[in-house]
């Protein structure tokens, strides 16, 4: 029984934006393929345990999904309208064509239709969330820091708008790709976060299954648009975060910090094709973007054997560039991380303090007080700001971590 629920919980992580895809392509309509796929995952629970687990657990789903589908469309007595929607919308060659011969991907088809310009944009990285990443809505709710009953009407919304406008299912055309991508990449790199350090108790603290998706759909976002720099770095960037991917929780479930991570763990063939992309763009002498500039931000990190060899000087240069293009208070934050390494804490606090305002709910912040006023003595003060870091992390390993700090202050 426990391999049975193993198996149906890994084909949730691999499959659902599969499922998704493949019933939104058919029948176009994101409401249909979203219900059908979660009554073909309720469908699993029920026979895999006495009828053990298909072959392709994937094609399994998706076939179930889509009777589901059929069954629903019968139930509501629009089966035709249905059909003729689905065929002239969604069905025809104009609009499942994929540009100039680029990867035929119903996933990264869905990707772009959740990204549409209609929809604002924390809608499109919220719908995507659930219907490509597979997200459950307390968990996107978390993400956005707003309640589960409003991020649930967002989403609900945001499906009715795409039936309601006819926003197709498809990638966009050659002139088209270039002001679409950005907010595909802001929704990629949101999956990829979420992921990297995971919200919400009962998850686990680093989601394989997000990373990696993330990082296939911008490989393929990517054969799309290989001149695009940003596209470019933000995969070396996920690749360069991905190699220090195992040596990021210790055996106890613990966060371990990028000083205390064991390099020899790191994948040295991510870090490898991390560090040329990051290259390749140097090399193209155009203008670097906000990925490009965290991509080359991790080259140098990983470019370090050892933590006492990091260029702190030059990855302050990069954060004062990255300043420039997004100035925002999270990278003001991770500045003043490079500055106390530089300058010292009491001046990197003077700068941390400064964010208070804008970055009370974060606990990032408190985190990095904490750490600071640690190192400048001032143990009763650190010790709070440890303890207000903890109620915020909505990551177990973080947590962890974090309270072990605080413990060693006495």
């Amino acid at each position: 029984m426990v391999d049975v629920r193993e198996a149906i919980t890994r084909a949730h992580h691999e499959e659902w934006a599969r499922v998704v895809a493949s019933v939104t392509r058919r029948f176009g309509d994101l409401d249909l393929a979203e219900e059908a796929a979660a009554e073909a995952f309720a469908t699993a629970v029920q026979r895999w345990p006495a009828d053990s687990v298909p072959p392709n657990p994937g094609a399994w789903l998706t076939t179930t999904a889509n009777r589901k589908a059929i069954d629903r469309i019968r139930r509501e007595n629009k089966r035709d309208a249905k059909h003729r929607e689905a065929q002239t919308l969604w069905d025809d060659p104009a609009a499942s064509s994929v540009p100039l011969g680029a990867i035929d991907d119903d996933r990264l088809r869905l990707i772009f239709t959740c990204c549409h310009p209609a929809l604002a944009m924390e809608t499109r990285v919220a719908l995507t969330l659930r219907m490509v990443a597979g997200l459950a809505v307390p968990e996107i709710a978390r993400a956005f820091l707003v309640q589960e009953a409003t991020m649930g009407r967002r989403i609900t919304r945001a499906k009715a708008k795409i039936k309601a406008a006819r926003i197709p299912y498809r990638v966009p055309s050659a002139e088209d790709l270039p002001g679409r991508v950005s907010g595909v990449l802001a929704v990629l790199y949101l999956v990829f976060n979420e992921g990297y350090l995971a919200t919400g108790p009962g998850t686990d603290p680093v989601r394989h299954d997000l990373t990696a998706e993330a990082i296939r759909l911008t490989r393929l976002v990517r054969a799309l648009m290989p001149q695009d720099g940003e596209v470019t770095g933000l995969l070396a960037l996920m690749l360069l975060t991905e190699a220090r991917r195992t040596a990021r929780v210790s055996a106890s479930g613990e966060l371990v910090t990028l000083a205390e991570q064991d390099r020899g763990a790191w994948d040295a063939v991510l870090v490898a094709e991390g560090h040329r992309l990051v290259r390749e763009r140097l090399a193209a002498g155009a203008a670097p973007g906000r990925y490009q500039v965290l991509a080359a931000i991790n080259a140098v990190h990983t470019s370090a054997h050892d933590v006492r060899d990091t260029d702190w000087s030059q990855i302050l240069a990069l954060y004062d560039q990255l300043v420039r293009l997004d100035p925002s208070p999270i990278v003001a934050l991770n500045r003043a991380v490079a500055v106390a390494e530089l300058d010292g804490p009491e001046v990197a606090l003077a700068a941390v303090d400064q964010l208070e305002e804008r970055l009370a709910g974060y606990h990032a912040f408190h985190a990095t007080r904490a750490d600071l006023l640690r190192r400048l003595g001032r143990g009763a003060e650190s010790r709070a700001a440890y303890g207000r870091a903890i109620e915020l992390a909505g990551n177990t390993a973080e947590t962890a971590y974090l309270t072990r700090r605080r413990n060693q202050l006495g």
